[in-house]
């Protein structure tokens, strides 16, 4: 999931998801999206979305305001994918969609982010509070105190405009 949040690197603009093709590249590299699998540029308009969606939720996990038009984007999502509990052979049961093509691969990430959830380990799961960054990041300071991706680049970026601004107010 954090892997699909960083398809987009907000600083450099690079997008990996930059056309259906390469969306259906790198869903297929982490198998979500099966060979027959064909995205439109819906299906990438759509995936997109989501993964700004799920940014928002990882900006609200590293203290900042929920979006709730990004509440409505994956909930619509999911009910696109018709994610369902669904038990199997052995009497296990997962969360898991119905539809298939990249509708599917995102209903897939979606039931991985239930399951984050139900285990506890969502709220570790941030996004940087540098503006320019907003990296996925899984924090695991003791306390879930961290804020940036890197204190080497992000925390050092973020505290020298502090104390530039600090300066410029003397």
């Amino acid at each position: 999931m954090r892997a699909f949040v960083n398809t987009l690197d907000v600083e450099s603009d690079e997008d990996a998801l930059s056309s259906p093709a390469a969306c259906a590249d790198w869903l297929r590299a982490r198998g979500l999206l099966d060979r027959a699998g064909r995205p439109s540029w819906e299906d990438l308009a759509r995936a997109v979305a989501v993964r700004e969606a799920l940014r928002a939720l990882l900006v609200a996990n590293n203290g900042g305001t929920l979006d709730p038009d990004a509440v409505a984007v994956l909930d619509a999502a999911a009910r696109e994918a018709g994610v369902a509990l669904r038990f199997d052979a052995a009497g296990g049961a997962a969360l898991a969609p119905a539809a298939t093509g990249v509708t599917g691969g995102l209903g897939r990430l979606l039931a991985i982010v239930a399951a984050g959830m139900a285990a506890g380990t969502w709220s570790r799961l941030k996004a940087c509070r540098e503006g320019t960054c907003r990296w996925a990041f899984y924090d695991r300071a003791r306390n879930r105190s961290r804020t940036w991706c890197s204190m080497a680049v992000c925390g050092n970026r973020s505290k020298t405009r502090a104390y530039r601004a600090r300066q410029a107010a003397h």
